[in-house]
């Protein structure tokens, strides 16, 4: 399972960036961006307060 954002929907708040345990988001060109290190904790996914966030399958 993989983190995607929702670029209509993402108000580029930055807590997801903030609330992530493991550093695996970071803000590019306005936009949170997810690695490897993340663990699908779901904390960003909970956070996000315009439901921008998703766990979807495949990488």
């Amino acid at each position: 399972m993989v983190v995607k954002i929702d670029k209509k929907k993402c108000i580029s708040c930055a807590g997801c960036v903030a609330v992530c345990p493991v550093q695996a988001l970071e803000l590019k060109d306005k936009y949170p961006v997810c690695d490897e290190k993340c663990i699908n904790c779901l904390s960003c996914i909970k956070f996000c307060p315009v439901a921008a966030i998703n766990l979807v399958k495949g990488r």
